[in-house]
């Protein structure tokens, strides 16, 4: 458990598309400015997706070319398809990720397509990444349950990590994406993966809805994963999960892992600051208990 776990903050992406108030393209530069300023090496900046869809990302090209002089950081984007591809290109990624769902009702719901046909349709922004030269990661959602379906077979998700691996994403990301997961089935789903994807290559991206995420991500690192998904203050949540609340907290995985001697190379006070400037932006305090402590106790000084 000594060894470093990497963090790759989704904040700026798959948390705040997922927030009712949109903020600007240049609130979300000082945003993720503020958390590479934090000590964040991994930071994903933005979709290349419809406006109409997910109107929150609008403007992720300039976010992009805005901090993309952190030549020392990864920053990815989400792209759906060759449209999107195309764009992120043209914005200078050097890193995109690809998604697809483990149930097949909430990849209709979502991206109203099955699992199949979204895997067509990123397949040939795979080979064109390949041929370019820039690095895919994978996302799986609905890993440990899924709103419509319930629980999720781990065999489910195999299949798909299977196809993402095969195609030559170099990470995949297992989403619980309703937050309905408990240690044991995270243990048996990490297991279950890394009999066809190494541990090294697996991460975790755990919503924290039933309060659950903290003891997942403990199970998984048990099992060997070191790289976890998670987004400032809490941010985020799932349009097609009535009550799903967002991603497991930056600042409550960084105060885990310090507590047990895993450095992270974060500075929480600077990450608690760009927490607190975001939930301004969007007007709710941080769902972060790390973050709410910290502040409380600040304020009683």
């Amino acid at each position: 458990m000594s060894d470093r776990v990497h963090i790759v903050e989704v904040g700026p992406r798959d948390g705040l598309q997922n927030e009712k108030t949109a903020v600007s393209v240049a609130d979300r530069i000082a945003f993720v400015e503020a958390l590479i300023g934090a000590g964040l090496t991994s930071v994903e900046v933005g979709a290349f997706v419809s406006p109409k869809a997910i109107p929150q990302m609008v403007g992720s090209a300039e976010v992009l070319r805005g901090v993309s002089h952190h030549t020392n950081c990864e920053l990815p984007v989400l792209v759906p398809n060759e449209r999107g591809y195309e764009a992120s290109q043209a914005a200078g990624a050097k890193l995109i990720a690809v998604f697809a769902a483990a149930s097949e009702s909430f990849s209709r719901a979502n991206i109203n397509c099955s699992i199949a046909e979204s895997i067509d349709r990123f397949k040939p922004v795979l080979a064109r990444a390949r041929a370019d030269g820039v690095r895919v990661r994978g996302y799986i959602s609905t890993v440990l349950g899924c709103p419509y379906e319930g629980e999720v077979k781990p065999q489910a998700v195999v299949d798909v990590a299977k196809v993402l691996w095969d195609l030559g994403c170099y990470e995949i990301s297992l989403g619980d994406t309703i937050g309905v997961g408990t240690p044991l089935k995270a243990r048996h789903l990490l297991r279950a993966v890394a009999g066809h994807v190494p541990m090294a290559k697996l991460a975790m991206h755990f919503h924290d809805t039933y309060g659950q995420a903290l003891a997942n991500l403990y199970a998984g690192m048990e099992e060997g994963c070191r790289v976890v998904d998670s987004a400032a203050g809490g941010l985020g949540g799932c349009p097609y999960a009535p009550g799903a609340t967002g991603n497991v907290a930056t600042e409550d995985v960084v105060y885990m892992l310090e507590g047990m001697g895993i450095v992270t190379g974060v500075d929480m006070a600077k990450l608690v600051a760009a927490t607190n400037v975001v939930s301004g932006l969007i007007g709710r305090p941080p769902v972060s208990r790390v973050a709410a402590a910290l502040n409380a106790k600040r304020a009683a000084k």
